[in-house]
Protein backbone atom coordinates (compact mmCIF):
# COMPACT_ATOMS: atom_id res chain seq x y z
CA UNK A 1 0.00 0.00 0.00
CA UNK A 2 1.24 3.26 -0.66
CA UNK A 3 1.39 6.03 2.18
CA UNK A 4 0.05 9.10 2.05
CA UNK A 5 2.61 11.16 0.76
CA UNK A 6 3.05 8.41 -2.22
CA UNK A 7 -0.39 9.19 -3.00
CA UNK A 8 -0.01 12.74 -3.30
CA UNK A 9 2.70 12.75 -5.29
CA UNK A 10 1.23 9.88 -7.73
CA UNK A 11 -1.96 12.92 -8.14
CA UNK A 12 0.63 15.80 -8.35
CA UNK A 13 1.99 14.24 -11.28
CA UNK A 14 -1.17 13.74 -12.72
CA UNK A 15 -2.09 17.36 -12.18
CA UNK A 16 0.62 18.23 -14.42
CA UNK A 17 0.26 15.93 -17.36
CA UNK A 18 -3.12 17.55 -17.29
CA UNK A 19 -2.19 21.03 -17.45
CA UNK A 20 -5.27 23.15 -19.05
CA UNK A 21 -3.15 24.30 -22.61
CA UNK A 22 -5.88 25.03 -24.31
CA UNK A 23 -6.55 28.56 -25.79
CA UNK A 24 -7.90 31.13 -25.15
CA UNK A 25 -4.98 31.40 -22.36
CA UNK A 26 -6.43 33.86 -21.09
CA UNK A 27 -9.37 31.56 -19.47
CA UNK A 28 -6.95 28.35 -18.96
CA UNK A 29 -3.91 30.37 -17.58
CA UNK A 30 -5.78 31.38 -14.09
CA UNK A 31 -6.91 27.93 -13.87
CA UNK A 32 -3.28 26.53 -14.02
CA UNK A 33 -2.02 29.09 -11.76
CA UNK A 34 -4.74 28.18 -8.77
CA UNK A 35 -4.06 24.25 -9.36
CA UNK A 36 0.08 24.99 -9.09
CA UNK A 37 -0.23 27.38 -5.86
CA UNK A 38 -0.05 24.09 -3.70
CA UNK A 39 -2.81 23.29 -1.07
CA UNK A 40 -2.62 19.89 1.05
CA UNK A 41 -4.55 18.14 -1.96
CA UNK A 42 -7.13 16.72 0.62
CA UNK A 43 -9.75 15.69 -1.37
CA UNK A 44 -7.84 13.64 -4.39
CA UNK A 45 -6.11 12.41 -1.69
CA UNK A 46 -8.72 11.27 0.80
CA UNK A 47 -10.25 9.52 -2.60
CA UNK A 48 -7.49 7.82 -3.47
CA UNK A 49 -6.55 6.41 -0.05
CA UNK A 50 -10.49 5.26 0.18
CA UNK A 51 -9.83 3.30 -3.80
CA UNK A 52 -6.74 1.72 -2.26
CA UNK A 53 -8.55 0.03 0.99
CA UNK A 54 -10.19 -2.10 -1.47
CA UNK A 55 -7.79 -2.37 -4.46
CA UNK A 56 -4.16 -1.31 -4.89
CA UNK A 57 -4.59 -0.36 -8.23
CA UNK A 58 -5.10 3.21 -7.51
CA UNK A 59 -4.32 4.86 -10.91
CA UNK A 60 -8.39 4.12 -12.00
CA UNK A 61 -9.16 6.24 -9.94
CA UNK A 62 -7.02 9.30 -10.88
CA UNK A 63 -9.38 11.01 -13.19
CA UNK A 64 -12.39 10.91 -10.30
CA UNK A 65 -9.51 12.93 -7.91
CA UNK A 66 -8.88 15.43 -10.40
CA UNK A 67 -12.42 15.94 -10.68
CA UNK A 68 -12.85 16.50 -7.05
CA UNK A 69 -9.62 18.91 -6.84
CA UNK A 70 -10.57 20.91 -9.52
CA UNK A 71 -14.31 21.37 -8.74
CA UNK A 72 -12.84 22.51 -5.01
CA UNK A 73 -10.33 25.24 -6.98
CA UNK A 74 -13.39 26.33 -8.35
CA UNK A 75 -15.47 26.56 -5.55
CA UNK A 76 -12.49 28.59 -4.15
CA UNK A 77 -11.99 31.14 -7.16
CA UNK A 78 -15.40 32.03 -6.10
CA UNK A 79 -15.96 32.03 -2.70
CA UNK A 80 -12.65 34.17 -2.80
CA UNK A 81 -14.41 36.68 -4.68
CA UNK A 82 -17.83 36.42 -2.64
CA UNK A 83 -15.48 37.05 0.69
CA UNK A 84 -13.18 39.91 -1.38
CA UNK A 85 -10.17 37.85 0.36
CA UNK A 86 -6.36 39.01 -1.21
CA UNK A 87 -4.74 35.77 -0.38
CA UNK A 88 -5.46 32.09 -1.11
CA UNK A 89 -2.49 29.52 0.62
CA UNK A 90 -0.05 32.93 0.58
CA UNK A 91 -0.77 33.67 -2.96
CA UNK A 92 -2.55 36.66 -4.96
CA UNK A 93 -6.25 35.46 -5.26
CA UNK A 94 -7.18 35.16 -9.08
CA UNK A 95 -9.42 37.83 -8.54
CA UNK A 96 -6.72 40.13 -7.74
CA UNK A 97 -4.17 38.73 -9.67
CA UNK A 98 -6.11 38.93 -13.26
CA UNK A 99 -9.27 40.23 -12.41
CA UNK A 100 -13.04 39.29 -11.62
CA UNK A 101 -14.92 38.48 -14.66
CA UNK A 102 -11.56 36.19 -15.38
CA UNK A 103 -12.42 34.38 -12.11
CA UNK A 104 -15.79 34.13 -12.55
CA UNK A 105 -15.35 32.27 -15.99
CA UNK A 106 -12.47 30.37 -15.38
CA UNK A 107 -14.27 28.90 -12.28
CA UNK A 108 -17.32 28.23 -14.28
CA UNK A 109 -15.00 26.30 -17.18
CA UNK A 110 -13.52 24.69 -13.96
CA UNK A 111 -16.84 23.43 -13.11
CA UNK A 112 -17.15 22.02 -16.49
CA UNK A 113 -14.45 20.29 -16.36
CA UNK A 114 -14.61 18.23 -13.28
CA UNK A 115 -17.42 16.38 -14.60
CA UNK A 116 -15.50 15.73 -18.22
CA UNK A 117 -12.58 14.10 -15.73
CA UNK A 118 -15.67 12.37 -13.62
CA UNK A 119 -16.44 10.98 -17.13
CA UNK A 120 -13.37 9.30 -17.50
CA UNK A 121 -14.11 6.74 -14.72
CA UNK A 122 -15.26 3.19 -15.53
CA UNK A 123 -18.28 3.37 -17.45
CA UNK A 124 -20.21 1.29 -15.61
CA UNK A 125 -19.71 3.22 -11.74
CA UNK A 126 -20.08 7.03 -13.67
CA UNK A 127 -24.40 6.84 -13.20
CA UNK A 128 -23.46 6.20 -8.93
CA UNK A 129 -20.35 8.71 -9.42
CA UNK A 130 -22.71 11.28 -10.67
CA UNK A 131 -25.02 10.58 -8.17
CA UNK A 132 -22.40 11.57 -5.63
CA UNK A 133 -20.81 14.53 -7.37
CA UNK A 134 -24.12 16.39 -8.07
CA UNK A 135 -25.27 15.34 -4.28
CA UNK A 136 -21.98 17.30 -3.02
CA UNK A 137 -21.76 19.88 -5.77
CA UNK A 138 -25.43 21.44 -5.33
CA UNK A 139 -24.23 20.84 -0.93
CA UNK A 140 -21.42 23.08 -1.35
CA UNK A 141 -23.81 25.89 -3.34
CA UNK A 142 -26.32 25.24 -0.50
CA UNK A 143 -23.75 25.89 2.41
CA UNK A 144 -22.40 28.59 1.08
CA UNK A 145 -25.45 30.70 0.64
CA UNK A 146 -26.47 29.75 4.23
CA UNK A 147 -22.83 30.86 4.58
CA UNK A 148 -23.73 33.94 2.83
CA UNK A 149 -27.22 34.37 5.22
CA UNK A 150 -25.88 34.13 8.44
CA UNK A 151 -23.62 37.52 7.99
CA UNK A 152 -26.99 39.09 7.98
CA UNK A 153 -28.74 36.83 10.08
CA UNK A 154 -30.30 38.25 13.32
CA UNK A 155 -29.20 34.83 15.52
CA UNK A 156 -28.17 32.20 14.42
CA UNK A 157 -27.85 28.53 16.16
CA UNK A 158 -24.79 26.17 16.60
CA UNK A 159 -26.70 23.25 15.05
CA UNK A 160 -27.69 25.38 12.09
CA UNK A 161 -23.75 26.49 12.00
CA UNK A 162 -23.04 23.13 12.34
CA UNK A 163 -25.69 22.04 9.48
CA UNK A 164 -23.71 25.03 7.41
CA UNK A 165 -20.15 23.57 7.17
CA UNK A 166 -21.27 20.09 6.75
CA UNK A 167 -22.53 21.44 3.62
CA UNK A 168 -20.11 23.73 2.77
CA UNK A 169 -17.17 22.03 3.77
CA UNK A 170 -17.90 18.31 4.41
CA UNK A 171 -19.64 16.60 1.87
CA UNK A 172 -17.45 17.36 -0.43
CA UNK A 173 -14.81 15.09 2.01
CA UNK A 174 -17.14 12.83 2.34
CA UNK A 175 -18.07 12.48 -1.53
CA UNK A 176 -14.33 11.81 -2.45
CA UNK A 177 -14.11 9.16 -0.32
CA UNK A 178 -17.19 7.40 -1.06
CA UNK A 179 -16.34 7.84 -4.70
CA UNK A 180 -13.17 6.36 -4.00
CA UNK A 181 -14.30 2.98 -2.34
CA UNK A 182 -16.89 2.69 -5.19
CA UNK A 183 -13.79 3.16 -7.71
CA UNK A 184 -11.77 0.24 -5.63
CA UNK A 185 -14.60 -2.06 -5.68
CA UNK A 186 -16.22 -1.67 -2.16
CA UNK A 187 -20.17 -2.31 -1.82
CA UNK A 188 -22.48 0.48 -1.40
CA UNK A 189 -22.69 -0.17 2.84
CA UNK A 190 -19.00 0.56 2.82
CA UNK A 191 -18.94 3.35 0.84
CA UNK A 192 -21.64 4.24 2.71
CA UNK A 193 -19.05 4.00 5.98
CA UNK A 194 -16.37 5.97 4.55
CA UNK A 195 -18.96 8.66 3.52
CA UNK A 196 -19.89 9.19 7.37
CA UNK A 197 -16.22 8.89 8.04
CA UNK A 198 -15.54 11.91 5.63
CA UNK A 199 -18.16 14.00 6.83
CA UNK A 200 -17.65 14.18 10.87
CA UNK A 201 -13.59 14.68 9.70
CA UNK A 202 -14.75 17.02 7.54
CA UNK A 203 -16.77 18.90 10.51
CA UNK A 204 -14.31 18.59 12.73
CA UNK A 205 -11.32 20.14 10.33
CA UNK A 206 -13.47 23.14 9.51
CA UNK A 207 -13.95 23.62 12.92
CA UNK A 208 -10.28 23.60 12.93
CA UNK A 209 -10.23 26.07 10.31
CA UNK A 210 -12.33 28.42 12.41
CA UNK A 211 -9.40 28.21 15.64
CA UNK A 212 -6.76 28.81 13.18
CA UNK A 213 -8.47 31.59 11.23
CA UNK A 214 -8.31 33.90 14.47
CA UNK A 215 -5.32 31.71 16.22
CA UNK A 216 -3.19 30.67 13.65
CA UNK A 217 0.14 31.59 12.81
CA UNK A 218 -0.38 33.92 9.91
CA UNK A 219 3.20 32.99 8.06
CA UNK A 220 1.74 29.30 8.53
CA UNK A 221 -1.64 29.98 7.49
CA UNK A 222 -1.27 31.15 4.77
CA UNK A 223 -4.28 33.73 4.82
CA UNK A 224 -4.73 36.93 6.94
CA UNK A 225 -5.31 35.56 10.52
CA UNK A 226 -8.98 37.49 11.35
CA UNK A 227 -10.29 37.69 7.92
CA UNK A 228 -13.64 35.67 9.94
CA UNK A 229 -13.73 38.48 12.06
CA UNK A 230 -13.42 41.27 9.60
CA UNK A 231 -16.15 39.78 7.56
CA UNK A 232 -18.38 39.23 10.38
CA UNK A 233 -19.11 35.57 9.98
CA UNK A 234 -21.00 33.99 12.59
CA UNK A 235 -18.47 31.16 13.27
CA UNK A 236 -18.59 28.49 15.82
CA UNK A 237 -16.24 30.76 18.29
CA UNK A 238 -18.82 34.09 17.71
CA UNK A 239 -21.69 31.67 18.18
CA UNK A 240 -20.46 30.15 21.38
CA UNK A 241 -19.00 33.41 22.81
CA UNK A 242 -22.83 34.99 22.72
CA UNK A 243 -23.99 31.37 24.46
CA UNK A 244 -22.00 31.84 27.03
CA UNK A 245 -21.30 35.42 27.44
CA UNK A 246 -22.69 38.20 29.69
CA UNK A 247 -25.77 40.31 28.21
CA UNK A 248 -23.16 43.33 28.00
CA UNK A 249 -20.75 41.00 26.57
CA UNK A 250 -22.95 39.76 23.90
CA UNK A 251 -24.69 43.10 23.44
CA UNK A 252 -20.58 44.12 22.68
CA UNK A 253 -19.84 41.31 20.36
CA UNK A 254 -22.99 41.53 18.67
CA UNK A 255 -22.20 45.58 17.96
CA UNK A 256 -18.43 44.43 16.87
CA UNK A 257 -19.77 42.02 14.67
CA UNK A 258 -22.23 44.21 12.56
CA UNK A 259 -19.80 46.23 11.92
CA UNK A 260 -17.10 47.26 9.59
CA UNK A 261 -14.63 49.53 10.84
CA UNK A 262 -11.24 51.91 9.78
CA UNK A 263 -9.17 50.41 12.26
CA UNK A 264 -9.79 46.29 11.44
CA UNK A 265 -7.31 45.19 13.35
CA UNK A 266 -8.46 46.88 16.70
CA UNK A 267 -11.88 44.79 15.95
CA UNK A 268 -10.30 41.81 15.54
CA UNK A 269 -8.35 42.12 18.87
CA UNK A 270 -11.35 43.14 20.96
CA UNK A 271 -13.52 40.31 19.45
CA UNK A 272 -10.27 37.71 20.18
CA UNK A 273 -10.37 39.09 23.64
CA UNK A 274 -14.04 38.18 24.15
CA UNK A 275 -13.47 34.78 22.68
CA UNK A 276 -10.44 34.46 25.33
CA UNK A 277 -12.50 35.79 28.25
CA UNK A 278 -15.28 32.83 27.29
CA UNK A 279 -12.04 30.09 26.95
CA UNK A 280 -14.67 29.15 23.27
CA UNK A 281 -11.24 27.90 21.59
CA UNK A 282 -11.36 25.02 24.15
CA UNK A 283 -15.07 24.59 23.31
CA UNK A 284 -14.44 24.67 19.89
CA UNK A 285 -11.65 22.37 20.21
CA UNK A 286 -14.03 19.54 22.54
CA UNK A 287 -16.36 19.63 19.47
CA UNK A 288 -13.94 19.01 17.12
CA UNK A 289 -12.48 16.17 19.17
CA UNK A 290 -15.91 14.65 19.53
CA UNK A 291 -16.23 14.68 15.60
CA UNK A 292 -13.43 13.26 15.59
CA UNK A 293 -14.32 10.00 17.07
CA UNK A 294 -17.41 9.74 15.69
CA UNK A 295 -15.57 9.66 12.71
CA UNK A 296 -12.93 7.13 13.72
CA UNK A 297 -15.90 5.25 15.23
CA UNK A 298 -16.93 4.84 11.60
CA UNK A 299 -13.68 3.60 10.25
CA UNK A 300 -13.54 0.94 13.19
CA UNK A 301 -16.62 -0.55 11.88
CA UNK A 302 -15.58 -1.02 8.09
CA UNK A 303 -15.08 -4.61 7.52
CA UNK A 304 -12.35 -4.52 6.45
CA UNK A 305 -8.61 -5.76 7.84
CA UNK A 306 -7.52 -3.11 10.39
CA UNK A 307 -3.95 -2.39 9.02
CA UNK A 308 -5.21 -0.94 5.97
CA UNK A 309 -7.40 1.49 8.00
CA UNK A 310 -4.12 2.97 9.80
CA UNK A 311 -3.13 6.08 6.84
CA UNK A 312 -6.79 6.94 7.17
CA UNK A 313 -6.45 7.27 11.40
CA UNK A 314 -3.20 9.08 10.58
CA UNK A 315 -4.69 11.53 8.07
CA UNK A 316 -7.48 12.19 10.38
CA UNK A 317 -5.30 13.23 13.73
CA UNK A 318 -3.18 15.27 10.98
CA UNK A 319 -6.33 17.37 9.79
CA UNK A 320 -7.60 18.52 13.16
CA UNK A 321 -3.78 19.19 14.86
CA UNK A 322 -2.59 20.46 11.80
CA UNK A 323 -1.09 24.93 11.94
CA UNK A 324 -2.18 25.57 8.57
Amino acid sequence: MQNMTQLRELFLNYIQQNRFENEPQGLYEPVNYILSIGGKRMRPVMLLMACQLFDNEVKQALPAAMAVEVFHNFTLLHDDIMDDAPLRRGKTTVHEKYDVNTAILSGDVMMIYAYRFLSKSQPKLIPDLLTIMNKLAIGVCDGQQYDVDFETAESVAIPEYLKMIELKTSVLLAGSMQMGALIGGATKKQAELLYQFGRSIGIAFQLQDDILDTFGDPEKFGKKVGGDIAQNKKTFLVLKTLELASPEDAQELHKLMQTIPEDETRKIEEVKALFEKYKVRQEAEMKMEAYLSDGLNYLKSLDIHNEKKLELEKLAHYLIKREV
